[in-house]
């Protein structure tokens, strides 16, 4: 079987390499949500990747709710990130646009104070403060969306894929995972709607199944993904019938012929502890296309995944914060770069962000 480090092709588009470069939230786009020239060297120090996913892109006003993140919803928004794409590609290599939309993981400081949204106004709990543009705050209560708002929603994301097409990324990943608006409509836990996108798992399956629909007709299912967080608690998330929901989705999202499925499987955190979790091999079983496999993973883990089968990919996130040559230094044994600290991660300028030194000898 195949290795982490060869090559491989995601239906047509040529990996150097299985190693995928996880999406980071890293809040480096300033207030107006732009992307900027900073971002352009720290995704190019890291374009050695196999795949670069970008951090996670807003498809909307409505859909901010973490400081300075980036947008895809103007067309400023789309040239800016022409150069930052325009970077990766200079060095060789590949990059997907995560679209993302906070549900009720956002704040209503983000919306001039009205309330965020989300399937149903069920509340995050046991949570720290929501920080805001305007300080810690407790999370709100959210507005339920109104079903002929739902369509709307879904334009966004197709917008979104459009001008991500314009600004030449090589394709797009639905962010489904981590308790954000796709996860909300998933999940029995935060979606208790009585209308056609809730209830049964079918019908709270709807809402990804439209938005996958209208981006797949941009950008062609061969080059859109879809991460999902079966195991996980991040925003107070978790469903007693996780195992059924999740065995559905992929297993509708097979008929698509996606670029890939991410699955956040790993166990290093996060684990919902609701009964056994969700393995790769379970996805293996009911989606046919490339499996990516996430969180937490070492380089030995990680290969012998690939090796079996159980994935096609393995994508690592903390790793690549602090490492930025994280390829080279895997396939050669050499020592990664001390963790970075989480009080950087969200920072704004660059240090943290595009100051970890390569391997030298």
């Amino acid at each position: 079987m195949s290795g982490l480090f060869d090559p491989f092709d995601l239906r047509g588009l040529e990996l150097g390499n299985r190693i995928v470069m996880a999406p980071l939230t890293r809040s480096r786009s300033g207030p107006n949500r732009i992307p900027n020239s900073l971002m352009g060297t720290y995704y190019a120090q890291r374009a050695s990747a196999g795949l670069i996913i970008s951090e996670a892109t807003t498809v909307g006003e409505m859909a901010n709710g973490w400081v300075e993140t980036p947008g895809l919803y103007t067309r400023e928004q789309s040239e800016a990130w022409k150069p930052v794409v325009a970077a990766v590609h200079e060095k060789g290599g590949k990059i997907f646009a995560q679209l993302w939309h906070t549900g009720r993981a956002s704040h209503s400081d983000f919306h001039g104070g009205k309330l965020p949204v989300a399937p149903s106004s069920i509340a995050i709990h046991d949570q720290e403060p929501r920080k805001t543009n305007l300080g810690p705050r407790p999370n709100d209560v959210p507005r339920a969306l109104e079903t002929s708002e739902i369509s709307g929603v879904v334009a966004d994301y197709s917008r979104a894929a459009s001008l991500a097409r314009e600004a030449g990324f090589d394709g797009v990943e639905i962010h489904g995972a981590n308790g954000y608006l796709v996860d909300q409509f998933l999940q029995s836990k935060t979606n208790h709607r009585t209308d056609e996108y809730g209830g049964s798992i079918e019908n709270r399956y709807r809402f990804l199944d439209e938005v996958t629909t209208a981006v797949a007709a941009v950008f062609g299912a061969n080059r859109v993904g879809v991460r999902i967080s079966p195991n996980g608690c991040f925003n107070d998330m978790g469903s007693p019938d996780y195992r059924e929901t999740f065995l559905h989705v992929a297993t509708q999202l097979d008929r698509f012929g996606l670029a890939y499925l991410h699955v956040v499987d790993g166990l290093a955190f996060g684990f919902h502890g609701l009964g056994e979790p969700m393995l790769l091999s379970e996805f293996r079983k009911v989606f046919h296309g490339p499996l990516m496999g996430n969180c937490g993973y070492t380089r030995e883990d990680a290969d012998a995944r690939v090796r079996s089968g159980d994935a096609d990919l393995i994508a690592f996130g903390r790793d690549f914060m602090s490492t930025p040559d994280l390829v080279e230094r895997f396939r050669n044994n050499w020592p990664l770069n001390p963790p970075s600290d989480m009080s950087v991660w969200y920072s704004h300028g660059p240090e943290g962000y595009v100051d970890f030194p390569a391997f030298s000898q």
